[in-house]
């Protein structure tokens, strides 16, 4: 096969729902990934995601948001840290007991009372955090280093007793000397418990390809299953989980829309649907329910993600230059991934929209007067399109369907 072909093993690149670029599936480019059989979305919006500045979750948003995410097929849903409050232990205590599809974990920091509270809440499994980096212990906690390593094995131990699923999260590991974060995790899988243990970028410092060396690196000396958990602040979480993954990382941890503390953390929608269209990973959720549950976050969180965030923005899927609205009249209908990489209606987003301004053409026009209704010569849908230009960029903003009538009625009343 000539290298600058695609295997045609699938052609998974292009499909119904999707088109994206072939040579993400050159043999040349795959050859060194290693992927698990199966990935699975750990899910962290109701603790982390609401560890975002001014994002407060009841109760009752949280039933909602679990329930929500059972409905669209994720795997684990970490519903919260109980020591934080009794609303946030009742919230778990709740969604714990009511038999959901996915696993209920709960977080708990590095100490036996935090565990004990933990498994009375009934949770399936428990993520025990302890900070990892040496800086972080002696100047962020001021312990000595020998006091994280003890509490680590005591925490992790008891939680065993309890009959938890036991995954051990060490904070700021990137910033860790390498060896002395792999002892630790060594002297915890032997003298406590372990049942997985997460690759964490607290503070979203790695690049994709550290991502994959972190990846290698660990899974030479750790036997157990790896989990991802990877914060986006140089904008990277996204890459670096997906890298982590090819690497052999098999549970990604990620909320919807990416919320979460400082700059959030990896979003869910961006990064299964690269896996599934970039990657051929399909990580086995309803995909078509993906807009859906991020308009209920963010109805429930008072948080607003931008008009043009991929896949789930309110204009994801909105054209306004002329020359894409050629594009779209054309080739839509029968073509549409030619124009959108991702169908709208794969992701349960609205139907595209053309709108009216600044950087319109006469398709834009053509479309709207079809649409209204309204027949124009050549010559007056030049006209109109010339003052639609000038009024947007006097408004700063596209026009309304009644502004845009009122421009042909304007134009029509002076012939």
């Amino acid at each position: 096969m000539n290298e600058t072909s695609p295997s045609r093993k699938t052609q998974a690149w292009k499909t119904d729902n999707w088109h994206v670029s072939p040579w993400n599936y050159l043999d040349e480019v795959t050859k060194d990934f290693t992927p698990p059989e199966q990935v699975k979305i750990h899910d962290i919006t109701l603790r982390d995601g609401e560890q975002q500045a001014k994002v407060i979750f009841t109760k009752d948003d949280k039933i909602r948001i679990a329930e929500k995410l059972c409905e669209i097929g994720v795997h684990r849903i970490e519903t919260g840290m109980p020591a934080v409050s009794p609303n946030d232990e009742a919230a778990i205590r709740e969604i714990a007991k009511r038999n959901l599809s996915a696993e209920i974990f709960c977080f708990s920091r590095c100490m036996v009372p935090d565990v004990k509270l933990a498994a009375g809440c009934g949770v399936d499994g428990i993520v025990i955090e302890i900070p990892s980096s040496k800086h972080l212990i002696e100047q962020g906690y001021e312990w000595p280093l020998e006091k994280a390593i003890d509490l680590s094995i005591k925490a992790t131990a008891f939680a065993k007793e309890q009959g938890l699923y036991t995954v051990f999260f060490t904070i700021d590991a990137t910033r860790s000397d390498l060896t002395w974060l792999l002892d630790l995790v060594d002297r915890v899988a032997t003298e406590g418990h372990m049942d997985a243990f997460t690759l964490v970028d607290t503070f979203g410092v790695l690049s994709p390809q550290a991502a994959t060396y972190f990846t290698k690196k660990v899974k030479e000396r750790i036997t157990k299953p790896l989990e991802i958990h990877f914060h986006p602040d140089f904008g990277l979480g996204v890459a670096n989980t997906i890298n982590a993954v090819l690497a052999g990382a098999e549970v990604i941890h990620t909320t919807v829309t990416g919320i979460g503390e400082r700059a959030g953390n990896t979003s869910m929608e961006e990064t299964v649907l690269a896996l599934l269209t970039m990657y051929g990973i399909d990580v086995g959720i309803d995909y078509g329910k993906l807009n859906e549950t991020a308009r209920l976050v963010q109805e429930l969180s008072g948080t607003k993600v931008p008009g043009n965030r991929p896949f789930i923005g309110d204009d994801a899927y909105t054209i306004e230059s002329g020359i894409v609205t050629g594009w779209f009249k054309n080739v839509f209908e029968k073509h549409p991934t030619t124009v959108f990489p991702v169908h709208p209606d794969f992701v349960g987003h609205a139907t595209p929209q053309i709108v009216m301004g600044k950087k319109s053409g006469l398709d834009n026009i053509a479309i709207w007067a079809e649409k209204l209704d309204i027949d124009l010569t050549d010559d007056e849908a030049m006209a109109v399109l010339k003052e639609v230009k000038l009024q947007s960029h006097d408004l700063k903003r596209v026009l309304t369907e009644e502004e845009f009538k009122e421009v042909v009625e304007g134009l029509a009343a002076k012939t």
